[in-house]
């Protein structure tokens, strides 16, 4: 079986932190082998830190969101610190810059001064760091700059960005991590960007609860008891097909990916989902490009402390 390593997600989150452990188990049968799990908040780390040491499968990761930056307390930078020290299994992440939608309600002066304290200590403790970016890949390429190249990594997660301004942060660091988002970009404009990364730089993730990808519906794991999606669709083990194994004929009004609610939740397994449309893109076969994003993955969370290091 071809082996998956998801390079982002939120197993923690609270719309599927109590079925973590079903779908943890789902996704280990379908070949992904290993979670990096992205804190976001002060509120969560606990809670990611608890993951990691019941989980081998299980990254932990700490990191300040752009989105919760204006709830962060006095000692947030400190916490961070503490965290990363006393777990030397953990990453940094989900950290970033937003200028979205729901990035434009939090000050972005202080976005960037919360970004560059926590990218600076991922670069001085060597480990790689999780980014998150939304309209603002100018701002990122510059602090990035300002910084220094990153030998450790920086992970440019569910990355929508321009083919053009890819060579620049492969440059200094950086890694390109696909989710079921690259689906909603136009399929001319995804094929140009995905041709740009070096091959060498390429990660998957589910960024689950998240991200669900636009695929056929009968190829999709569902999370059982997501109170989205109508009960005809749960129950059977995460994948939509009948008792005895064939797909099932629905007959009622989901027939396909797009009539589902948009906060569907998205089951890690369907990292499988993203690989198959990468793969469609850059010339690789679906083999080939699991080996090379799980091969960079592992190099990448082979930092000193690493699960992976102590494993491979």
């Amino acid at each position: 079986m071809m082996k998956l390593f998801d390079a982002h997600c939120h197993l923690q989150d609270p719309r599927i932190l109590s079925r973590a452990p079903q779908l943890i188990a789902t996704a280990l049968d379908a070949g992904v082998v290993r979670f990096a799990v992205n804190g976001v908040s002060e509120k969560d780390w606990h809670l990611v830190k608890q993951m990691g040491e019941k989980y081998t499968s299980v990254i932990p990761c700490f990191g300040l969101h752009p989105w919760y930056v204006a709830e962060r307390t006095p000692n947030w930078f400190d916490t961070l610190k503490e965290c990363l020290e006393s777990t030397p299994s953990a990453a940094v992440g989900e950290i970033g810059l937003d200028k979205g939608s729901r990035g434009r309600e939090i000050d972005f002066s202080d976005q960037i001064d919360v970004f560059r304290q926590q990218l600076e200590l991922a670069r001085e403790l060597k480990k790689p760091a999780s980014v998150h970016c939304v309209r603002a890949f100018g701002d990122l390429l510059q602090i990035m700059k300002s910084i220094g190249s990153f030998p450790a990594g920086v992970i440019l997660h569910s990355y929508l960005g321009s083919a053009e301004m890819v060579p620049e942060f492969a440059k200094l660091g950086a890694y390109f991590s696909f989710s079921g988002y690259l689906m909603s970009l136009e399929a001319r404009k995804a094929k140009k960007m995905l041709r740009a990364v070096p091959s060498e730089r390429i990660l998957l993730e589910s960024d689950a609860p998240d991200a669900f990808p636009k695929s056929e519906l009968d190829s999709l794991f569902m999370v059982d008891g997501d109170p989205s999606i109508p009960e005809e669709l749960q129950g059977q083990g995460g994948k939509l097909s009948s008792n005895d194994g064939s797909s099932s004929n629905f007959s009622y009004a989901v027939r396909d990916v797009s009539t589902l609610p948009k906060d569907t939740l998205n089951h890690p397994a369907n990292i499988q989902n993203v690989l198959d449309y990468v793969a469609s893109f850059v010339d690789m076969t679906k083999e080939e490009l699991a080996e090379v994003s799980y091969k960079n993955a592992v190099l990448l969370f082979s930092y000193d402390g690493s699960k992976v290091l102590l494993e491979n």
